[in-house]
């Protein structure tokens, strides 16, 4: 394990901001694959993803100095890649909110051990088949609480609305998560 691997993110930062700008491939290593699975869910396009990903990490880099050393970075790239998706998906509306069921990308899927059964992965495709048919502002929730594992702080700072708004969406959304599945003969749990 490298030193570096130790280090706190702000630390990563302050290093950067000091003149170490190779420093800042250690924060693309450690927030690349969380940011594409966030991408590639709200995106539902692995290559657009990718590009918005790789958008975030410039635009990232250029505001560095604006980003606030005694908070959480993870909130404050999120929010970065937040806004990039919510610009890509204004832009091409129709071609990221129409999507087949078969254009699932099983990579930000939560992972079962293999020896789970085969059973409980269907069950999770399913009600996974079910989130994408509840309004974005609540699967971007329950995304950023059970996929990307965001304290409901962090989520509201991602998603710039108060705290009590992100336990409202859960709720609301686990909610109507439940009752679509259940129509559509998934059970929920």
């Amino acid at each position: 394990m490298d030193n570096q691997d130790k280090l706190a993110d702000s630390q990563i930062i302050r290093l950067i901001l000091d003149g170490d700008k190779d420093m800042y491939a250690h924060i693309v290593e450690r927030y690349e694959n969380k940011l594409l699975r966030y991408a590639t869910y709200l995106l539902k396009d692995y290559d657009v993803a990718s590009d918005a990903v790789q958008e975030t990490f410039i635009k990232a880099y250029i505001n560095l100095r604006n980003y606030n050393l005694n908070k959480r970075f993870s909130p404050w790239v999120y929010r970065i890649l937040h806004n990039e998706a919510m610009n890509i998906i204004k832009r091409n509306k129709k071609t990221t909110t129409i999507n087949s069921v078969n254009e699932i990308n099983d990579d930000f899927m939560i992972k079962f051990s293999a020896d789970k059964s085969i059973d409980r992965k269907i069950l999770h495709k399913n009600v996974h088949e079910c989130l994408r048919k509840i309004d974005i502002k609540y699967q971007e929730v329950l995304a950023l609480t059970y996929f990307e594992n965001l304290k409901y702080d962090e989520i509201s700072d991602v998603l710039h609305i108060p705290t009590s708004t992100v336990g409202v969406r859960i709720k609301r959304g686990k909610e109507m998560l439940k009752r679509i599945c259940e129509d559509s003969g998934v059970k929920y749990e």
